[in-house]
């Protein structure tokens, strides 16, 4: 009988701290030894040439997530967890959000009969509270973090889902109670609202006024609301796709008075400008780069890439809310409603293939950040901040054999007929990338392979947390 099922051999080993070449020796899906020679084993896999890395994990996607309009999301489970995989991911965390009026309790329930059976990869779930009721905050809320659930997201603008101040300073009393950590969509909506309107007074409807409208002031003025809100109850909190250096400034000044508030950034910051959604000629394939906050300018890259470097940004997530151009009835980004004014265009992008191909050529090729801040950034971090640590996000014994292998010199551009999530676009196409992840081991099964997906639905499992190692 072999003495391992699997056997990685020869590869350079990069985790969040260190460098170093060895073989890997996997059984039941753990890593069990880690040592200059591994023989005796049921597989076998040459890394030679290759870095050998934790898998990604993706602290914050959307899939099979409704909308208030009926725009019907370009992911499913299925769907969204395969092209995860063929990007070198092993964990999503998706977002089980509550509608108002709904039970959280119930929205979950629901959430897991989506995934059940679905997932290629490990997924576990964030939550989203929408409607802070009595019940919610006193029952529901508590008894899901208990259960596992141990971050929540809440937002600061959208008309079906803003908290205003007295429900976050709520919603955040629970969070500190029960250990969770809360996550802020940090955009003040009543300047948003009234930006939006002043330009559509004046005619200016395109795609492109998003990003005047989304403005990073009214970043800055939230990410300060929200600390403030922290700083008051005493309860950590992460600010999520960060995108420049006014929100940024915020964070550092409240790290700085001790206050525990973490920070994250997604690729569509380092990778596009305002200037995307302007389209060709101020057209509507603008509207292809609506995001959330949107991108800025090429100033606000370089400062972004500064906190990559210099640890402003504890996690890099995909944002991924992918939604098709052409959706079917007229429930895509190019909809008849959305053509009257940008407010009306759904918000988010496709990027939870491209995620990890995107840091590592921008960042490791082009010598921005090294590959061990890569890894912290895309694999250990997230699995620290939403309790997966050492599960998941490691190379060491007894961690699940969640393994990329990294081909460092391989260049190709990245293309939408390559990929495998279910939007009909990329915003990143043509983007040249040098680094690519060529196998995703999950648990000590492959599962996608040179671009392939060769996992199932069903090889995925749901994963409980525990807490934050920062709450």
């Amino acid at each position: 009988m072999p003495e391992f099922d699997l056997a990685i051999r020869g590869g350079t080993i990069v985790t969040a701290s260190d460098r170093y070449t060895a073989d890997i020796g996997v059984r039941g899906g753990r890593i069990v030894q880690i040592a200059s020679r591994i023989t005796s084993a049921a597989e076998e896999i040459d890394a030679s040439g290759l870095l050998v890395m934790p898998g990604g994990v993706d602290a914050h996607v959307h899939l099979s997530q409704p909308t208030s309009d009926g725009t019907v999301m370009a992911d499913d489970f299925a769907s969204g967890t395969r092209a995860a995989a063929a990007g070198g991911n092993t964990t999503v965390l998706p977002f089980a959000l509550q509608e108002k009026g709904k039970s959280l309790r119930a929205c979950v329930q629901e959430y897991h009969a989506k995934a059940e059976g679905n997932c290629v990869i490990d997924v576990s779930f964030h939550l989203i509270v929408s409607d802070p009721t009595p019940q919610v905050l006193g029952q529901e809320l508590p008894a899901l973090v208990r259960d596992g659930y141990t971050s929540f997201k809440v937002f600061m603008t959208y008309d079906d889902l803003k908290l205003d101040d007295s429900e976050l300073l709520e919603v955040f009393e629970v969070a500190r109670r029960e250990r969770a950590l809360v996550m802020v969509h940090a955009e003040g909506h009543d300047a948003i609202k009234h930006i939006t309107r002043k330009l559509e007074e004046q005619g200016k409807t395109a795609p492109y006024y998003h990003a005047i409208a989304h403005s990073e002031i009214a970043e800055r003025e939230a990410t300060h609301r929200a600390i403030s809100h922290a700083q008051l109850t005493d309860t950590p909190i992460m600010i999520v796709h960060v995108s420049g250096p006014d929100p940024m400034e915020q964070i550092l000044w409240a790290r700085r008075r001790g206050l525990k508030v973490l920070a994250e950034t997604c690729p569509q910051y380092i990778a596009l400008t305002k200037q995307d959604l302007a389209g060709l000629n101020m057209d509507f394939e603008g509207a292809k780069y609506v995001c959330s906050p949107p991108p800025r300018d090429h100033s606000s890259q370089e400062a972004i890439w500064q906190g990559l470097r210099d640890g402003t940004f504890d996690v890099f997530s995909s944002d991924h809310a992918p939604f098709r151009f052409d959706g079917p009835d007229n429930t895509g980004k190019n909809n008849p409603n959305a053509r009257t004014s940008f407010k009306w265009v759904p918000n988010g992008i496709p990027g939870i293939e491209t995620r990890l191909p995107i840091l590592f050529s921008e960042g490791v090729s082009k010598g921005r950040i090294t590959a061990e801040r890569f890894v912290a950034l895309t694999a250990t971090n997230p699995a620290r901040t939403y309790g997966l640590y050492p599960r998941k996000g490691s190379i060491m014994v007894g961690a699940d054999a969640d393994i990329v292998l990294w081909d460092a010199q391989k260049t190709a551009p990245i293309r939408q007929e390559d990929l495998h999530h279910g939007a009909d676009y990329t915003p990143f196409e043509g983007m040249e990338i040098t680094g690519w992840p060529v196998r995703t081991i999950l648990r000590g099964k492959t599962v996608a392979l040179d671009g392939a997906v060769t996992g199932a639905p069903g090889d995925g499992a749901y994963l409980a947390r525990g807490p934050s190692e920062f709450v």
